[in-house]
């Protein structure tokens, strides 16, 4: 089995530290670096895990904060192994199994 690796984003419970408690909060702050962000961009940001993320926003992100990297993102290793993540459906993955077809029962 190999490993993959992942991370943890800590994006949440650094704001909390520093006294951010909501979204709304930390989009002025990135407006004021020349982000303009959506409401529901920036709750997604905060609220979610990001797949891609622009490296001058993560460098707003830790002005803003006053922090470092490893403070955002705890890079972990994944014991599952590649394969089985990708053998995996999305619907697997969300929901943790796999969906069954549907019965349609005669009338």
């Amino acid at each position: 089995m190999t490993a993959a690796f992942d991370y943890r984003w800590h994006l949440r419970a650094v704001m909390a530290g520093r006294g951010m408690y909501a979204t709304t909060d930390l989009r002025p702050l990135l407006a004021e670096r020349g982000f303009q962000l959506s409401q529901s961009q920036v709750y997604r940001l905060v609220a979610e895990r990001p797949e891609r993320l622009n490296l001058r926003l993560l460098m707003a992100l830790l002005d803003i904060l006053d922090c470092t990297i490893e403070d955002l993102i705890e890079p972990v290793q994944n014991t599952e192994g590649r394969e089985a993540a990708e053998r995996r459906s999305g619907a697997e993955t969300r929901f943790g199994s796999r969906p069954t077809r549907a019965r349609v029962l005669p009338e």
